[in-house]
């Protein structure tokens, strides 16, 4: 006897339930550094992270690993520490807070040389 029926019903059922489009908290867009950590479960933690403008600058494989986080005002201000990664050395093997995190535009991931 197979539960595919029964698994497919309650899926078809669920996504029936789900909006259409996910609400813009959920949405993977770039950001300031809160916003992009604030989607994730463990606030960021364990997670990548780059400012666009390295990639605009054709600056490959830099990026922050960050260790914790704190957030305020619904995810959209706090405080994050991590390492940074600067083309794929490590800079320092101390926890540093991570800097420029409402001034720059964020995503995640190390960063990839693009075009501007």
């Amino acid at each position: 006897m197979s539960c595919t029926p029964i698994r497919s019903n309650i899926a078809h059922s669920i996504k029936q339930l789900l909006p259409r489009e996910l609400p813009p908290s959920l949405i993977k867009r770039p950001g300031n550094l809160y916003e992009v950590l604030s989607r994730t479960s463990d606030g960021g933690v364990g997670k990548f992270v780059h400012q666009m403008r390295w990639s605009t600058k054709q600056i490959e494989g830099s990026y922050w690993l960050v260790t914790r986080s704190k957030f305020k005002c619904e995810g959209k201000h706090g405080k994050a520490w991590g390492l940074l990664y600067w083309k794929n050395k490590l800079v320092s093997p101390r926890e540093q807070r991570i800097k420029g995190s409402l001034k720059h535009v964020w995503d995640e991931g190390p960063s990839v040389a693009r075009k501007a």
